[in-house]
Protein backbone atom coordinates (compact mmCIF):
# COMPACT_ATOMS: atom_id res chain seq x y z
CA UNK A 1 0.00 0.00 0.00
CA UNK A 2 2.87 2.54 0.95
CA UNK A 3 4.49 1.57 -2.93
CA UNK A 4 1.02 2.57 -4.29
CA UNK A 5 0.98 5.50 -2.58
CA UNK A 6 4.35 6.77 -3.68
CA UNK A 7 3.90 6.29 -6.86
CA UNK A 8 0.64 8.04 -6.99
CA UNK A 9 2.07 11.14 -5.57
CA UNK A 10 5.19 10.96 -7.92
CA UNK A 11 2.90 10.88 -10.70
CA UNK A 12 0.53 13.39 -9.22
CA UNK A 13 2.62 16.22 -9.60
CA UNK A 14 1.61 17.57 -13.35
CA UNK A 15 -2.15 16.80 -12.64
CA UNK A 16 -2.87 18.54 -9.36
CA UNK A 17 -0.72 19.89 -7.05
CA UNK A 18 1.95 20.62 -9.48
CA UNK A 19 2.11 24.52 -9.34
CA UNK A 20 1.40 24.17 -5.58
CA UNK A 21 5.00 22.01 -4.83
CA UNK A 22 6.67 23.37 -7.67
CA UNK A 23 6.59 27.06 -6.40
CA UNK A 24 6.76 26.84 -2.74
CA UNK A 25 10.85 26.53 -2.67
CA UNK A 26 12.69 29.33 -3.83
CA UNK A 27 14.71 27.32 -6.05
CA UNK A 28 11.24 26.64 -7.96
CA UNK A 29 10.60 30.62 -8.25
CA UNK A 30 13.84 31.29 -9.45
CA UNK A 31 13.79 28.62 -12.22
CA UNK A 32 9.69 29.14 -13.08
CA UNK A 33 11.27 33.16 -13.29
CA UNK A 34 14.14 32.20 -15.81
CA UNK A 35 11.22 29.67 -17.75
CA UNK A 36 9.26 32.88 -18.46
CA UNK A 37 11.85 34.87 -19.84
CA UNK A 38 13.15 32.27 -21.93
CA UNK A 39 9.27 31.77 -22.45
CA UNK A 40 8.83 35.79 -23.34
CA UNK A 41 12.00 36.53 -25.30
CA UNK A 42 11.27 33.23 -27.79
CA UNK A 43 7.95 34.86 -28.15
CA UNK A 44 9.24 38.08 -28.95
CA UNK A 45 11.37 36.75 -31.25
CA UNK A 46 9.09 35.03 -33.25
CA UNK A 47 7.31 37.69 -33.65
CA UNK A 48 10.15 40.07 -34.92
CA UNK A 49 11.79 37.11 -37.38
CA UNK A 50 8.21 36.27 -38.42
CA UNK A 51 8.19 35.96 -42.22
CA UNK A 52 5.48 37.79 -44.54
CA UNK A 53 3.40 35.66 -47.11
CA UNK A 54 5.71 36.21 -49.91
CA UNK A 55 8.92 34.88 -48.38
CA UNK A 56 10.98 33.83 -50.98
CA UNK A 57 8.97 35.16 -53.54
CA UNK A 58 11.36 37.22 -55.24
CA UNK A 59 14.12 33.90 -55.58
CA UNK A 60 11.48 32.00 -57.77
CA UNK A 61 11.47 28.02 -58.19
CA UNK A 62 14.83 26.52 -58.11
CA UNK A 63 13.05 22.88 -58.87
CA UNK A 64 11.63 22.24 -61.92
CA UNK A 65 7.71 21.28 -61.60
CA UNK A 66 7.66 17.51 -62.87
CA UNK A 67 4.64 15.22 -63.73
CA UNK A 68 3.65 11.78 -63.09
CA UNK A 69 5.47 8.86 -65.73
CA UNK A 70 5.50 5.08 -65.98
CA UNK A 71 7.87 3.42 -67.82
CA UNK A 72 5.99 1.36 -70.73
CA UNK A 73 9.02 0.22 -72.73
CA UNK A 74 12.76 0.27 -72.96
CA UNK A 75 14.97 -0.84 -76.13
CA UNK A 76 18.18 -0.11 -77.15
CA UNK A 77 20.07 1.60 -79.67
CA UNK A 78 23.89 2.81 -81.01
CA UNK A 79 24.78 5.90 -79.38
CA UNK A 80 25.75 8.99 -82.15
CA UNK A 81 28.47 11.30 -81.69
CA UNK A 82 31.54 10.77 -79.77
CA UNK A 83 30.18 8.17 -77.81
CA UNK A 84 30.35 4.33 -77.97
CA UNK A 85 27.60 3.16 -75.64
CA UNK A 86 24.37 1.22 -76.35
CA UNK A 87 21.87 4.09 -75.41
CA UNK A 88 18.23 3.33 -74.70
CA UNK A 89 15.15 4.76 -75.49
CA UNK A 90 12.37 4.90 -73.07
CA UNK A 91 8.95 5.32 -73.38
CA UNK A 92 7.32 6.86 -70.56
CA UNK A 93 2.95 7.33 -70.13
CA UNK A 94 2.38 10.43 -68.44
CA UNK A 95 -0.15 9.96 -65.89
CA UNK A 96 -0.46 13.91 -64.77
CA UNK A 97 -0.22 17.08 -66.34
CA UNK A 98 -1.04 18.92 -69.28
CA UNK A 99 -0.06 15.91 -71.43
CA UNK A 100 -1.77 12.97 -69.30
CA UNK A 101 -2.45 10.15 -71.15
CA UNK A 102 0.05 11.07 -73.50
CA UNK A 103 3.47 9.31 -73.98
CA UNK A 104 7.17 10.81 -73.72
CA UNK A 105 10.12 9.07 -74.94
CA UNK A 106 13.52 9.67 -73.38
CA UNK A 107 17.19 8.73 -74.64
CA UNK A 108 19.45 7.66 -71.71
CA UNK A 109 23.10 6.51 -71.69
CA UNK A 110 23.94 3.59 -69.86
CA UNK A 111 26.78 4.75 -67.93
CA UNK A 112 27.19 4.35 -64.24
CA UNK A 113 25.68 7.70 -63.61
CA UNK A 114 22.31 6.76 -65.48
CA UNK A 115 19.40 5.66 -63.88
CA UNK A 116 18.84 1.62 -64.03
CA UNK A 117 15.42 1.40 -65.53
CA UNK A 118 13.07 -1.21 -65.61
CA UNK A 119 9.63 -1.01 -66.87
CA UNK A 120 6.89 -0.39 -64.73
CA UNK A 121 8.91 2.25 -63.05
CA UNK A 122 7.21 5.47 -62.00
CA UNK A 123 9.38 8.30 -62.63
CA UNK A 124 9.24 12.29 -62.41
CA UNK A 125 10.01 13.73 -65.58
CA UNK A 126 9.75 17.48 -66.45
CA UNK A 127 8.76 19.28 -70.01
CA UNK A 128 12.20 21.05 -71.17
CA UNK A 129 11.75 25.00 -71.58
CA UNK A 130 10.96 26.97 -74.96
CA UNK A 131 13.68 29.76 -75.90
CA UNK A 132 11.09 31.92 -75.74
CA UNK A 133 9.48 30.65 -72.83
CA UNK A 134 6.91 27.85 -72.05
CA UNK A 135 7.16 24.62 -72.06
CA UNK A 136 7.59 22.02 -75.25
CA UNK A 137 6.36 18.63 -75.65
CA UNK A 138 9.88 17.28 -75.14
CA UNK A 139 10.31 16.19 -71.35
CA UNK A 140 13.68 15.53 -69.34
CA UNK A 141 13.91 12.57 -66.70
CA UNK A 142 13.80 14.38 -63.02
CA UNK A 143 14.12 11.45 -60.52
CA UNK A 144 12.25 8.16 -59.37
CA UNK A 145 8.62 8.71 -57.93
CA UNK A 146 9.45 7.37 -54.67
CA UNK A 147 6.72 8.85 -52.14
CA UNK A 148 4.45 5.50 -51.79
CA UNK A 149 7.27 3.66 -49.76
CA UNK A 150 8.32 6.43 -48.26
CA UNK A 151 4.91 7.25 -46.88
CA UNK A 152 4.49 2.94 -46.45
CA UNK A 153 7.57 3.80 -44.16
CA UNK A 154 6.41 6.61 -42.28
CA UNK A 155 2.87 5.02 -41.12
CA UNK A 156 5.22 1.70 -39.83
CA UNK A 157 7.22 4.41 -37.76
CA UNK A 158 4.60 5.89 -36.49
CA UNK A 159 2.74 2.37 -35.65
CA UNK A 160 5.45 1.29 -33.85
CA UNK A 161 5.29 4.59 -31.97
CA UNK A 162 2.06 4.64 -30.81
CA UNK A 163 1.98 0.82 -29.75
CA UNK A 164 5.26 0.45 -27.66
CA UNK A 165 5.32 4.15 -26.68
CA UNK A 166 1.44 4.39 -26.14
CA UNK A 167 0.23 7.90 -24.82
CA UNK A 168 3.71 9.21 -24.73
CA UNK A 169 4.42 7.79 -28.36
CA UNK A 170 1.11 9.52 -29.36
CA UNK A 171 2.80 12.44 -27.84
CA UNK A 172 6.44 13.01 -29.13
CA UNK A 173 4.74 12.43 -32.56
CA UNK A 174 2.80 15.41 -31.95
CA UNK A 175 5.81 17.42 -31.05
CA UNK A 176 8.12 15.99 -34.11
CA UNK A 177 5.07 17.39 -36.05
CA UNK A 178 5.45 20.48 -34.18
CA UNK A 179 9.11 20.90 -34.53
CA UNK A 180 8.79 19.88 -38.40
CA UNK A 181 6.16 22.86 -38.62
CA UNK A 182 8.19 25.08 -36.73
CA UNK A 183 11.01 24.21 -39.62
CA UNK A 184 8.91 24.76 -42.87
CA UNK A 185 6.54 27.77 -41.74
CA UNK A 186 9.18 30.02 -39.67
CA UNK A 187 12.98 28.98 -39.94
CA UNK A 188 13.06 28.76 -43.81
CA UNK A 189 10.82 31.20 -44.98
CA UNK A 190 12.24 33.36 -42.38
CA UNK A 191 15.95 32.86 -43.63
CA UNK A 192 14.65 32.99 -47.43
CA UNK A 193 13.02 36.44 -46.22
CA UNK A 194 16.44 37.60 -45.73
CA UNK A 195 16.62 37.28 -41.88
CA UNK A 196 20.45 35.89 -39.98
CA UNK A 197 20.02 32.20 -40.59
CA UNK A 198 21.52 32.29 -36.86
CA UNK A 199 19.16 34.66 -35.46
CA UNK A 200 16.26 32.59 -36.71
CA UNK A 201 17.86 29.15 -35.54
CA UNK A 202 18.00 30.11 -32.07
CA UNK A 203 14.40 31.24 -31.74
CA UNK A 204 13.19 28.58 -33.89
CA UNK A 205 15.17 25.48 -31.60
CA UNK A 206 14.05 27.16 -28.47
CA UNK A 207 10.18 27.03 -29.87
CA UNK A 208 10.61 24.15 -30.55
CA UNK A 209 12.10 23.25 -27.53
CA UNK A 210 9.43 24.92 -25.22
CA UNK A 211 6.94 23.21 -27.16
CA UNK A 212 7.67 19.20 -27.23
CA UNK A 213 9.32 19.00 -23.92
CA UNK A 214 6.45 20.00 -22.18
CA UNK A 215 3.86 18.18 -24.44
CA UNK A 216 5.92 14.64 -24.18
CA UNK A 217 6.56 15.31 -20.39
CA UNK A 218 3.99 17.52 -18.92
CA UNK A 219 5.09 20.65 -17.26
CA UNK A 220 6.70 19.25 -14.07
CA UNK A 221 10.40 20.47 -12.36
CA UNK A 222 11.72 16.84 -14.64
CA UNK A 223 10.33 19.50 -17.88
CA UNK A 224 11.73 22.87 -16.39
CA UNK A 225 15.17 21.34 -15.29
CA UNK A 226 15.44 19.76 -19.09
CA UNK A 227 14.17 22.97 -20.98
CA UNK A 228 16.76 25.41 -18.34
CA UNK A 229 19.22 22.72 -18.88
CA UNK A 230 18.49 22.32 -23.22
CA UNK A 231 18.74 26.63 -23.17
CA UNK A 232 21.90 26.82 -21.52
CA UNK A 233 23.62 24.27 -23.69
CA UNK A 234 21.87 25.15 -26.54
CA UNK A 235 24.00 28.46 -25.88
CA UNK A 236 26.77 27.40 -25.28
CA UNK A 237 26.63 25.49 -28.63
CA UNK A 238 25.84 28.80 -30.39
CA UNK A 239 29.27 30.69 -28.76
CA UNK A 240 31.55 27.65 -29.77
CA UNK A 241 29.83 26.97 -33.62
CA UNK A 242 30.44 30.84 -33.79
CA UNK A 243 33.75 30.61 -32.60
CA UNK A 244 35.07 28.01 -34.49
CA UNK A 245 32.98 28.89 -37.59
CA UNK A 246 35.28 31.58 -37.67
CA UNK A 247 38.42 30.66 -36.84
CA UNK A 248 38.36 27.81 -39.26
CA UNK A 249 37.56 30.02 -42.10
CA UNK A 250 34.37 28.30 -42.56
CA UNK A 251 32.26 29.65 -45.89
CA UNK A 252 29.10 27.30 -46.16
CA UNK A 253 30.04 27.45 -49.40
CA UNK A 254 31.57 23.99 -49.92
CA UNK A 255 28.17 21.89 -50.62
CA UNK A 256 26.13 22.11 -53.91
CA UNK A 257 23.02 22.96 -52.72
CA UNK A 258 24.79 26.29 -51.55
CA UNK A 259 26.38 26.84 -54.87
CA UNK A 260 22.75 26.95 -56.26
CA UNK A 261 21.35 29.36 -53.60
CA UNK A 262 24.47 31.80 -54.66
CA UNK A 263 24.23 31.33 -58.34
CA UNK A 264 20.24 32.10 -58.16
CA UNK A 265 21.20 35.23 -55.71
CA UNK A 266 18.98 34.13 -52.86
CA UNK A 267 20.21 36.40 -50.51
CA UNK A 268 21.25 34.26 -47.76
CA UNK A 269 24.23 34.50 -45.43
CA UNK A 270 26.01 30.68 -45.89
CA UNK A 271 28.24 30.81 -43.31
CA UNK A 272 24.70 31.61 -41.02
CA UNK A 273 23.62 29.28 -42.70
CA UNK A 274 26.20 26.65 -41.58
CA UNK A 275 25.58 27.86 -38.30
CA UNK A 276 21.84 27.14 -38.67
CA UNK A 277 22.82 23.54 -39.53
CA UNK A 278 24.79 22.76 -36.45
CA UNK A 279 22.24 24.86 -33.67
CA UNK A 280 18.97 22.79 -35.15
CA UNK A 281 21.39 19.48 -35.61
CA UNK A 282 22.38 19.81 -31.81
CA UNK A 283 19.18 20.49 -30.28
CA UNK A 284 17.92 16.92 -30.82
CA UNK A 285 20.36 15.07 -28.71
CA UNK A 286 20.02 18.08 -26.11
CA UNK A 287 16.50 17.45 -25.56
CA UNK A 288 17.11 13.85 -25.04
CA UNK A 289 19.88 13.98 -22.86
CA UNK A 290 18.57 17.07 -20.92
CA UNK A 291 14.84 14.79 -20.21
CA UNK A 292 16.69 11.77 -19.23
CA UNK A 293 19.34 13.75 -17.08
CA UNK A 294 16.01 15.15 -15.37
CA UNK A 295 14.35 12.27 -14.89
CA UNK A 296 17.00 10.21 -13.83
CA UNK A 297 17.35 12.77 -10.88
CA UNK A 298 13.29 12.54 -9.89
CA UNK A 299 13.80 8.87 -10.07
CA UNK A 300 16.46 8.84 -7.55
CA UNK A 301 14.95 11.44 -5.19
CA UNK A 302 11.72 9.60 -5.13
CA UNK A 303 13.38 6.24 -4.28
CA UNK A 304 15.32 8.32 -1.91
CA UNK A 305 13.74 11.26 -0.07
CA UNK A 306 17.10 11.42 2.35
CA UNK A 307 19.13 12.00 -0.77
CA UNK A 308 20.12 15.74 -1.33
CA UNK A 309 21.86 18.12 -3.72
CA UNK A 310 25.07 15.98 -3.51
CA UNK A 311 23.98 12.99 -4.12
CA UNK A 312 21.21 13.40 -6.40
CA UNK A 313 24.16 14.86 -8.49
CA UNK A 314 26.58 12.31 -7.99
CA UNK A 315 23.80 9.50 -9.17
CA UNK A 316 22.45 11.54 -11.51
CA UNK A 317 26.12 12.19 -13.46
CA UNK A 318 26.78 8.28 -12.79
CA UNK A 319 24.08 7.35 -15.22
CA UNK A 320 25.01 10.50 -17.03
CA UNK A 321 28.05 9.67 -17.96
CA UNK A 322 26.68 6.40 -20.10
CA UNK A 323 24.53 8.44 -21.47
CA UNK A 324 27.34 11.06 -23.07
CA UNK A 325 29.40 7.60 -24.45
CA UNK A 326 26.24 6.25 -26.06
CA UNK A 327 25.01 9.70 -27.17
CA UNK A 328 28.77 11.03 -28.76
CA UNK A 329 29.22 8.09 -30.55
CA UNK A 330 25.96 8.10 -32.26
CA UNK A 331 26.09 12.08 -32.76
CA UNK A 332 29.66 11.30 -34.17
CA UNK A 333 28.78 8.18 -36.53
CA UNK A 334 25.78 10.08 -38.17
CA UNK A 335 27.55 12.97 -39.57
CA UNK A 336 30.65 10.25 -40.58
CA UNK A 337 27.68 8.64 -42.34
CA UNK A 338 27.00 11.73 -43.84
CA UNK A 339 30.34 12.72 -44.66
CA UNK A 340 31.41 9.04 -46.28
CA UNK A 341 30.90 9.43 -50.01
CA UNK A 342 33.25 12.74 -49.55
CA UNK A 343 35.52 11.08 -47.26
CA UNK A 344 36.09 8.37 -50.50
CA UNK A 345 36.47 10.93 -53.08
CA UNK A 346 39.37 12.66 -51.64
CA UNK A 347 41.09 9.51 -49.79
CA UNK A 348 40.92 7.73 -53.64
CA UNK A 349 43.66 9.96 -54.67
CA UNK A 350 47.31 10.74 -53.79
CA UNK A 351 46.51 13.55 -50.91
CA UNK A 352 47.20 13.39 -47.67
CA UNK A 353 44.67 12.18 -44.54
CA UNK A 354 45.15 15.27 -42.62
CA UNK A 355 45.44 17.71 -45.56
CA UNK A 356 41.71 15.67 -46.52
CA UNK A 357 40.66 17.13 -43.20
CA UNK A 358 41.30 20.57 -44.03
CA UNK A 359 38.91 20.71 -47.17
CA UNK A 360 36.11 22.52 -46.19
CA UNK A 361 33.86 20.38 -47.20
CA UNK A 362 34.84 17.61 -44.64
CA UNK A 363 35.81 20.36 -41.78
CA UNK A 364 32.61 21.67 -41.66
CA UNK A 365 31.45 18.56 -40.51
CA UNK A 366 34.45 17.80 -38.36
CA UNK A 367 33.30 21.66 -36.52
CA UNK A 368 29.49 20.19 -36.28
CA UNK A 369 29.90 17.11 -34.78
CA UNK A 370 32.74 18.48 -31.96
CA UNK A 371 30.77 21.53 -31.50
CA UNK A 372 27.82 19.60 -30.98
CA UNK A 373 29.58 16.81 -28.86
CA UNK A 374 30.53 19.70 -26.51
CA UNK A 375 27.22 20.75 -25.89
CA UNK A 376 25.88 17.40 -25.32
CA UNK A 377 28.46 16.69 -22.67
CA UNK A 378 28.25 20.11 -20.95
CA UNK A 379 24.13 19.24 -21.03
CA UNK A 380 24.98 16.27 -18.42
CA UNK A 381 26.15 18.06 -15.78
CA UNK A 382 24.08 21.75 -16.30
CA UNK A 383 20.99 19.57 -15.80
CA UNK A 384 21.77 17.05 -13.14
CA UNK A 385 22.45 20.18 -11.32
CA UNK A 386 19.92 22.14 -12.30
CA UNK A 387 17.58 18.93 -11.37
CA UNK A 388 18.79 18.05 -7.80
CA UNK A 389 18.62 22.46 -6.85
CA UNK A 390 15.51 21.97 -8.31
CA UNK A 391 13.98 18.75 -6.32
CA UNK A 392 15.61 18.85 -3.72
CA UNK A 393 13.91 21.17 -1.05
CA UNK A 394 10.63 19.63 -2.49
CA UNK A 395 8.25 17.08 -1.17
CA UNK A 396 8.83 13.77 -2.34
CA UNK A 397 5.03 13.85 -4.31
CA UNK A 398 6.50 16.95 -5.86
CA UNK A 399 9.41 15.37 -7.79
CA UNK A 400 7.80 14.45 -10.88
CA UNK A 401 9.58 11.50 -11.43
CA UNK A 402 7.28 9.59 -13.05
CA UNK A 403 8.93 7.55 -15.45
CA UNK A 404 12.35 5.48 -15.03
CA UNK A 405 15.51 6.91 -16.40
CA UNK A 406 16.31 6.77 -19.88
CA UNK A 407 20.24 5.16 -20.60
CA UNK A 408 21.39 4.38 -23.78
Amino acid sequence: MRRSRARGGVGAFSTRTGASLFLCSGAGKLFAGLLLVLVVGTAVGLAVLWPGKDAGASLGSLVADSELGEVRRIESFPCSGFQTDTCRRVDVALLSGPDEDGTATLELGTSAIDPDLSVGDRLRVAAQVAPGGGTTSTYTLVDFERRAPMLWLALAFVALVVVFGRLRGALSLLGLALSLAVVVVFVVPAILEGAAPLAVAIVGSFAIMLATIPLAHGLGPKSVAAMLGSGASLLLTVGLAVLFTSLTNLTGLSSEEATTLQVNDAGVSFQGLLLAGIVIGALGVLDDMTVSQASTVMSLRAANPAQRFGDLYRGGLRVGRDHVSATVNTLVLAYVGAALPVLLIFSSGTVGFLEVLNFEIVAKEIVATLVGSIGLIAAAPITTALAALLVERLPVGGAGGDAPPHVH
